[in-house]
């Protein structure tokens, strides 16, 4: 008995050990993942350019799909403006054990409770379009933001103003009198880039010697109507005294040209946007607009998209994309006048 006793002790200890060998095989090599789950919440899916954005992601989602053979579950949500709604939407998405989440902030100011919840979780994000404050982004190693230079972005439509008043004086200055008139539709007042944008568009043009004359400015919070709405107000308070027109983005910069177009306005007003969405690009083509500056959508979809499959599957963001102090990328972009166009 005493010897089979031995020999039970013996083949228990194998065992013990054969499972701890089993156990550190498994650890060291844990299963592909043959599925992602990403949760993204938009600040508002009727922007224009933000639509386009949620069209290249889900495009994005496909072609990995087809290419990786890992099925992405892509949940696309719309706060419509309400930042409650989208601290409900990540709350659902963290209970649910997402493997990444992609955020374009109601409120830039409300990321840390987007942050605070994550992080618990331990759940990545991807914040973008609408940047949190530096001290936010710096609290974790997977936070991440994409998104466009707003100085760039300024500069560059500037810039468009700056080479036809070179070019020629008249054609920004309609009434001869040495001064450009214009009037300013600025995105919402709390936006980091609005903010840029309204500054170095109109500094930029100063820098370029164009003799300018600010009028007005309003918000129109980056939407058509409310463009359009407040342009009839200033047609109908500086008439002529209009030269130019610059938009914060492509949505406003419509309102007003269509605006001025049921003005019966026929002048030539250079109206100038931002963001080179289709209908920017349309508004080029038709006259509408003189000109934007394009930020690319698709690269803007397939870096977020890339960064929250990288994260999802526990790979090396790094590897896959090159980012800024390990957290920043900004998407490339380019002015565009109907002349630039194919």
């Amino acid at each position: 008995m005493k010897k089979n006793g031995k020999s039970i002790q013996m083949a228990l200890a194998l065992l013990a050990v054969g499972t701890l060998l089993l156990n550190g095989c498994s650890a060291a090599k844990p299963a592909e993942k043959k599925s992602i789950r990403i949760g993204v919440t938009l600040y508002r899916g009727e922007d224009a350019f933000i639509n386009n954005i949620r069209s290249s992601l889900e495009e994005k989602a496909k072609e990995y799909e087809q290419q990786t053979g890992i099925k992405v579950n892509l949940e696309i949500m719309d706060p419509k403006g309400n930042q409650n709604t989208q601290n409900s939407q990540v709350d659902r998405f963290l209970s649910l054990e997402y493997d990444a989440i992609c955020v374009n902030m109601v409120d830039r100011s409300a990321a840390s409770y987007v942050i605070n919840k994550a992080m618990d979780a331990g759940t990545p994000v991807v914040f973008f379009n609408r940047e949190p404050v530096e001290e936010d982004m710096k609290r974790w190693e997977h936070l991440y933001y994409v998104g466009e230079d707003a100085r760039e972005s300024a500069v560059l439509q500037g810039e468009l103003l700056v080479d036809a008043y070179q070019e020629n004086p008249g054609s920004l200055d309609l009434n001869g009198d040495g001064t450009v008139g214009y009037v300013m539709l600025e995105g919402e007042r709390s936006h980091q880039d609005s903010l840029i944008r309204t500054e170095w568009s109109v500094q930029t043009m100063r820098d370029g010697d164009i003799p300018l004359e600010k009028l007005t400015g309003g918000s129109a919070n980056w939407d058509r109507s409310q463009a359009a709405a407040l342009m009839e107000q200033w047609i109908r308070q500086f008439g002529d005294a209009i030269e130019v027109v610059i938009g914060n983005n492509d949505e406003m910069a419509l309102g007003a040209a269509e605006a001025l177009e049921r003005a019966g306005d026929t002048r030539g007003v250079k109206v100038v946007g931002i963001d080179g969405t289709p209908q920017g690009i349309e508004g080029l083509k038709s006259g509408k607009l003189y000109g934007t500056v394009q930020c690319d959508s698709d690269e803007y979809a397939e870096v977020i998209f890339e960064i929250a499959a990288s994260e999802a599957l526990g790979q090396n963001v790094q590897e896959k994309v090159e980012l800024e102090e390990g957290t920043y990328y900004q998407c490339s972009q380019k002015a565009l006048t109907v002349a630039d166009l194919p």
